[in-house]
């Protein structure tokens, strides 16, 4: 059992979504944190059918408990009955419920033009696991290997597990909810998909080789990101002295599902894949970091037109991050981070995550972290401070 990051309101106080990915432990943790939770869950297949044909008895049965306002509603997988959220919208407005909207996909909700509650729910993700949460089981190769799926990292045979969900989930979870007509031109996207992670994306490339449009393949890509499994990294380009590449890059949330569609097979350090991976999980790191707290700034990448880049910009140039598997850290790794700098001078800090065995700085301010020194100053806010949002 790990402790999860992600901090969430006390019970009856606050009325908000909770997405992320299957099997991030969304419904652990809501059970951890509202023991006492009015549980509404629509995976069982009997309360699925009673809410879906009268979505009303969910208000008829909490005004006739004459329901305890200091107590949370959960609704596991609120996205398989979207006119729920009428209800809930009526509850928290009439009855002063609070309600806990919990859901692996909003790609059904925002197709069918649902309530989203006029902006009065907050937005909450759970992403996979962090190393942070992992505290003393943080194995690196081994995250690297499975990806950042608790139950999936945790288990003696995760190839299966894993080979099970991207068949289970990936493809038959976008049947059921049929935002892809095509399922195996889809089934060939994913595979071709996974070996642009971490990648600007040739969409064109992409559509010839799964045999579909290019506007089908974008709308693949936006599948994946709507169902959570995946996110786009924009290019910063805040006043650029010289020519940027402008096209987004493409990673993929969780690093095991890379791993299993592109067949990778075992990674080792040392290897250029286990470099790869490397770079999805410093991704996934920070963009857990960024979401945890609520930061208010986002994730970016620069790179020049001639090739030169860094692969992470938090913020507004407050922090320049660089994820090089290498146990060795020489001047060619570093050649981003000095270029970068000469753009944008009031860059704050500039980091490369490698695997060194200790931490260093160079004479020109570049700190060289291994990753476990990442993960403490990351989590520990030392390598950039929360930014402090107004009280109103």
């Amino acid at each position: 059992m790990f402790k999860r990051s992600l901090p969430l309101p006390d019970a009856g106080t606050e009325t908000f979504f909770l997405w992320g990915p299957r099997q991030a432990g969304k419904s652990t943790l809501l059970r951890e944190h509202y023991p006492d939770a009015r549980w509404i869950d629509l995976l069982k297949s009997d309360e699925f059918r009673r809410y879906l044909t009268n979505p009303e008895y969910l208000r008829q049965e909490i005004e006739a408990e004459g329901f305890d306002r200091s107590r949370q509603v959960v609704v596991d997988e609120i996205q398989k009955v979207p006119a729920l959220l009428d209800e809930v919208h009526w509850l928290m407005e009439n009855r002063g419920v609070s309600f806990a909207l919990c859901g692996s996909s909003a790609t059904k909700v925002k197709r069918g033009a649902a309530n989203l509650l006029g902006g009065r729910a907050i937005r909450y993700e759970l992403l996979g696991i962090t190393a942070r949460e992992l505290t003393d089981d943080f194995d690196l190769t081994r995250l690297l290997n499975t990806g950042y799926l608790p139950r999936i990292y945790q288990a003696p045979r995760s190839v299966r597990l894993l080979d099970a969900y991207i068949n289970d989930y990936l493809v038959q979870e976008v049947a059921a909810e049929g935002v892809v007509r095509k399922l195996p031109a889809f089934s060939r996207f994913l595979d071709a998909a996974s070996l642009s992670d971490g990648e600007v994306v040739n969409v064109s490339n992409i559509a010839a080789e799964c045999g579909v449009s290019q506007h089908t393949a974008k709308n693949y890509f936006q599948v994946l990101v709507d169902m959570l499994l995946a996110r786009w990294v924009p290019s910063y380009r805040s006043r650029p002295k010289r020519r940027v590449i402008q096209a987004p890059k493409f990673y993929f949330a969780d690093v095991g599902i890379v791993n299993r569609l592109a067949r990778r097979g075992p990674l080792a350090s040392g290897s250029e894949l286990y470099g790869k991976a490397f770079e999805n999980w410093v991704c996934h790191e920070l963009s857990a970091w960024l979401s945890y707290r609520d930061f208010d700034g986002g994730l970016s990448y620069w790179r020049l037109a001639g090739g030169t880049e860094v692969d992470f910009i938090v913020g507004n140039m407050l922090l320049a991050v660089e994820a090089k598997a290498s146990p060795n850290i020489g001047s060619r790794h570093l050649r981003g981070l000095r270029s970068v700098i000469r753009d944008h001078p009031s860059l704050k800090r500039r980091v490369i995550v490698c695997l060194e065995a200790r931490p260093r700085r160079t004479r020109d301010g570049i700190d060289i972290l291994p990753a476990a020194d990442f993960v403490r100053q990351l989590w520990d806010d030392r390598l950039v401070s929360p930014l402090v949002r107004p009280p109103y």
